[in-house]
């Protein structure tokens, strides 16, 4: 009964019910992967926009102010902020929530923190049934914005439609750094702080790196933005809408999301073979046995995972 009001709260748009969908995927519950498998005809509506860059880059205000410009146009917007998970209750530090906390009260923004809880590459595990459900609950478009660790956040290619790195002036040798590694998942790019010293500069360091790794249909935008005084946000907003009709006019939106699919699809299949393996070695601990083995030098690492691997084929 109360996986049924679940969803009609969702599809009525019931904050509470799209918080709670979301903190039962975040603790595994079979109920919410039921309840989405039941309404995930409704998604693929809305459009995702993933947001990166170093720490300090101010993601989080630029974030809270692109949403403000989106809600002008009437849009509905969900914002998935994934945070280190605190290491004392294995949650997410608020610190997105509590910069957008204006946000918060209108009706028309939803707002989620969600630990990492160990997992790398900037996001969290849950973060794909989250935009599911946000999907689901009719937003039209949905923001995502990863830790900001440095180059392992490129797994937020893997969920975007389209991707949003924000820059700060004077990276320098930070942009040769990453260069090889989140430079290249960029379809926009914008340098916030744009009113210190150096903005030009470093809008100079990215142009040349494009230059360097020019998309044959396609060169990301390069835009300076002042998210804290809300100067040229707008610019940048026109940038991303311009990116999204890109995606729908050539049929890349349609080929990105089979891509991001196809990444889904095997998480969620490694997640499963690896709780089945762990359930299997655990029994009458195999594992420890394999280990010691290994480590007696009477079997090798190899021979070892072909034992466990074994199991599974059975």
């Amino acid at each position: 009964m109360f996986a049924l009001n679940i969803e009609e709260r969702l599809l009525a748009g019931d904050k509470r019910a799209c918080a709670r969908l979301i903190s039962m995927l975040e603790n595994r519950d079979e109920e919410a992967v039921s309840i989405i498998k039941k309404l995930f005809h409704r998604t693929g509506n809305a459009y995702v926009i993933g947001i990166t860059g170093p720490p300090g880059s101010g993601k989080s205000t630029l974030t809270d102010r692109l949403t403000k410009q989106l809600r002008v146009r009437g849009k509905k917007v969900g914002i998935l902020a994934i945070d280190p998970t605190s290491p004392f209750s294995g949650g997410a530090i608020l610190g997105d929530r509590i910069r957008m906390n204006d946000l918060a009260l209108d009706k028309g923004v939803f707002i989620r923190s969600m630990g990492t809880r160990g997992f790398l590459g900037g996001i969290s595990k849950a973060t794909w049934g989250a935009v599911k459900v946000l999907d689901i609950y009719g937003c039209d478009y949905i923001f995502i914005e990863t830790v900001g660790v440095g180059q392992s956040e490129v797994d937020i290619v893997k969920m975007a439609d389209t991707v949003l790195m924000v820059m700060v002036p004077n990276m320098g040798d930070d942009i040769q750094a990453i260069k090889a590694g989140i430079m290249e998942i960029a379809d926009v790019f914008a340098i916030n702080k744009s009113d210190l010293d150096g903005a030009d500069k470093t809008k100079l360091e990215i142009e040349m790196n494009l230059d360097l790794n020019e998309k044959s249909d396609y060169r990301p935008p390069v835009v300076k933005v002042s998210a804290i005084k809300n100067e040229d946000v707008d610019v940048l907003l026109g940038k991303l809408v311009d990116h999204e009709n890109y995606q729908k006019s050539t049929g890349h939106l349609h080929e990105t999301r089979i891509r991001n699919l196809k990444a889904e699809i095997l998480q969620l299949t490694e997640e499963e073979l690896l709780r089945l393996i762990m359930d299997r070695t655990n029994k009458g601990g195999l594992i420890d046995d394999l280990a010691v083995k290994v480590e007696k030098r009477e079997m090798d690492p190899y021979t070892a995972k072909e034992a466990i691997v074994s199991l599974v084929k059975e």
